[in-house]
């Protein structure tokens, strides 16, 4: 069936087009009109009101929204929480664990596959593992009860469950070296976080093929002036991406400003880090078991005040990056979908072209999403 999607403004990375329309067909963007050209005449049209169109957000770390953790024993946690993301314009996500047993993630993968074969919101693009192989002086809101060293046999037998898109673990720790190696050969991206590497360590990650690092600056070794650090090597080394939270606490609005001014806009992604009491209102919650309080939308822990995830959605992440940082939305539309998509391999994902995957998203002027399309099909 064909779709068409007019009276838009188009940004996509590199294009920014008020007036365009978006021709759809069997899922596919089939071609994207600039204003001015013909349109064809399908029954199935779509006016905008002058809205963006946006390629659908990629969450790669998220643990839960909706009352719900991505480990939830509750099967319909997953379904859950894929329903609240759609409504922040995400369009394929990431679930993330969190440092527990085997036998928990084990069951955690395998709500997660059954919702990944048969989707009734946004898609799955993989989980991602954060932990359990972290460093105990890091550990922030991870249970220090489950942590272990890094096993490649452990992870494997996850992947096998439902597929492991990404691993978060500190690369200073015994054997993460081999380990690093072993999750690229297996097509995993190893990314460090809850981590107390110095430079040099990070470096021999990198040789490894360490590609990334879990919300820079959060849990991990400081810039310094004799020892730069994780965050030091997140500025220099222009080939490692970071993941940022954009929600004003987890990063104050001069840090996102640095950020945007030193880093290549192509290895910057936003996340969300979000928790179960995403979407919900202030109060009580818990992250892995642990008890956490929700105020002015700040999670944090209830024993000692550390961070503990977020309640950020990603539309308003782009917004806070938007307005912090000074960059035109079309190149900062490559931090909330593309700049996933290439790193992950999602194919024809992240971009408004022809050949592509139509999931969509419109948002007014406040970025609040109004409408949101997966493979051509509206959705919310």
């Amino acid at each position: 069936m064909s779709l068409l999607l007019k009276n838009l403004r188009l940004i996509s990375p590199g294009l920014d087009l008020p007036g365009a329309a978006v021709l759809v067909e069997s899922g596919l963007i089939a071609k994207v009109f600039a204003a001015g050209e013909s349109l064809p005449s399908v029954a199935n049209e779509f006016d905008a009101g002058g809205r963006m169109l946006m390629p659908g957000f990629i969450d790669i770390h998220c643990h839960g929204g909706m009352g719900y953790e991505a480990t939830s024993e509750e099967p319909k946690a997953i379904s859950t929480i894929c329903e609240g993301k759609i409504r922040d314009g995400v369009t394929s996500l990431c679930p993330t664990t969190l440092t527990l047993s085997e036998e928990r993630l084990a069951e955690s993968l395998q709500h997660i596959e059954a919702y990944r074969l048969s989707p009734s919101a946004c898609k799955i693009a993989g989980t991602h593992l954060e932990g359990p192989y972290i460093n105990p002086e890091c550990a922030g809101a991870q249970n220090p009860a489950y942590l272990r060293r890094a096993d490649i046999d452990e992870v494997l037998r996850l992947h096998a469950t439902s597929p492991v898109s990404m691993v978060t673990y500190a690369i200073e720790m015994p054997g993460s070296l081999e380990f690093t190696a072993e999750l690229c050969r297996a097509g995993i991206v190893p990314s460090c976080g809850h981590s107390n590497a110095t430079y040099a360590q990070f470096k021999e990650g990198m040789q490894q093929g360490l590609k990334c690092l879990t919300h820079f600056c959060n849990q991990m070794t400081k810039l310094h002036h004799r020892e730069i650090g994780l965050v030091g090597a997140g500025f220099y080394e222009d080939e490692v991406a970071i993941e940022i939270i954009c929600d004003k606490i987890h990063l104050c609005p001069d840090m996102v400003k640095l950020i945007f001014k030193f880093k290549p806009i192509d290895k910057i992604l936003l996340i969300t880090d979000a928790m179960e009491a995403t979407g919900l209102p202030d109060g009580d919650y818990q992250l892995g078991g642990l008890a956490v309080v929700v105020a002015d939308g700040a999670a944090r822990l209830t024993s000692n005040g550390a961070l503990a995830g977020s309640t950020l959605q990603m539309n308003m992440a782009l917004k806070n990056a938007y307005e912090l940082s000074g960059k035109p939305l079309c190149e900062l539309v490559q931090t909330s979908s593309w700049n996933q998509a290439r790193m992950l391999g999602l194919k024809k994902l992240g971009k408004i072209e022809t050949g592509y995957i139509a999931d969509l998203i419109l948002l007014d002027e406040d970025f609040q999403v109004k409408h949101v399309f997966i493979d051509g099909v509206q959705k919310f």
